[in-house]
Formats: structure tokens, C-alpha cells, sequence
């Protein structure tokens, strides 16, 4: 089916996600804000370049909740019982380690012959390679298939003819056109 959207990502946060869809000629990003959904479309043939990068602030995300949660252990173990500290710190180091374990977070640009924007293409920047190679493989064949397109059959090559006169009112009136169809 040409021209049907699959879906090749997904990034949620608290505030609403974003969706982003793929079909032969452009790709598609659906922020969903609340109520509302903006829609941007990118044109393959007008894409300069995708960049992903791990954020900078990813290494808080283990740091904080494993912290956190190893403080309450140790309070809870030394004020209520071993049970309940002991339950609080081992969450708090599943945590760290699952956090540790899922790789950077990643912040993203697309770049267009008209814009550059910053919108999140994944969550993570170990699933990027995935998913750029899916928007590389249909980026390639949509150049291939212009690349492949005649801009302009003509009929034959015309050799040179050498002209006597130079004057413009020895010019044929019309040029011969090319049929485009």
C-alpha cells in the first residue's frame, strides 16, 4: 500500500508523547500535548540530516532516585525496622542499576532545507541506531527513485550546425521542446 503511515517510534514524558510515523515520501511526528495534537511533516526529499545525541543531564536520573531511596532505607532500618529499610534500599538500587542498565537518554534535531527543530525521535539513544536505519533505508530509496526519473528525454542528440549568418532574425522563431510525458 503506498502512502501508508507505520509507526516507528514512540517518546512519552508526563505532559503527553510523541508519535512518529513513516511512509515512502515523508515523515510524520504527532505531539500530543493534553487535548490537543500537532502534526509535523518532514519531507524525505527535503531532509538534510537526523541527529541523536545522549542528553547531558542523564546521569541524574539513576543518581536522585537511587539516592533518595537508599537515605529512606537507611532511616526507615535504623527508626522502624531492618524489613522496611531494607525494602527501600534494595528499590532504590534496582533503580540505579535498570536506569543504568537502559543506557543514556537521548535528545534529537532534524534538519530540513527550511528548519532546523528539536523534537525527541527516541527515548533512548541505544534504540536510535534502529530506528534512524528504518528512516535511512526509505530516506535512500526516495532518492533513488528521483534520481531514476529522466528530467528531460529528448529525442537525440542534435550535432552542431554552423551558421553563415549571426544576425537574430536568422534564428528559427520557436526552439524545439522535449515531450515531458
Amino acid at each position: 500500500m503506498r502512502g501508508a503511515f507505520r509507526k516507528i517510534s514512540r517518546v512519552g514524558n508526563l505532559t503527553g508523547a510523541t508519535k512518529w510515523y513513516l511512509s515512502d515520501d515523508c515523515l510524520l511526528a504527532a505531539k500530543r500535548v493534553m487535548y490537543t495534537v500537532e502534526y509535523r511533516r518532514f519531507y524525505l526529499r527535503d531532509l538534510e540530516s537526523i541527529t541523536v545525541w545522549p542528553s547531558r543531564v542523564w546521569m541524574l536520573r539513576p543518581i536522585i532516585p537511587g539516592v533518595l531511596l537508599g537515605i529512606v532505607g537507611v532511616l526507615l532500618w535504623k527508626g522502624l525496622n531492618f524489613t522496611a529499610g531494607a525494602i527501600a534500599g534494595g528499590l532504590g538500587l534496582v533503580w540505579a542499576a535498570l536506569e543504568l542498565a537502559l543506557g543514556p537518554t537521548a535528545t534529537s534535531r532534524l534538519r530540513t532545507t527550511g528548519a532546523s527543530v528539536d523534537l525527541p525521535l527516541v527515548k533512548r539513544t541505544r534504540r536510535a541506531r534502529k530506528v534512524l536505519a528504518k528512516i535511512d533505508a526509505v530516506v535512500r530509496a526516495a532518492r533513488v527513485g528521483v534520481t531514476e526519473q529522466p528530467s528531460a528525454p529528448l529525442d537525440g542528440p542534435q550535432p552542431a550546425k554552423p551558421s553563415g549568418q549571426t544576425t537574430s532574425e536568422s534564428a528559427p522563431a520557436a526552439a524545439p521542446i522535449g515531450d515531458f510525458t
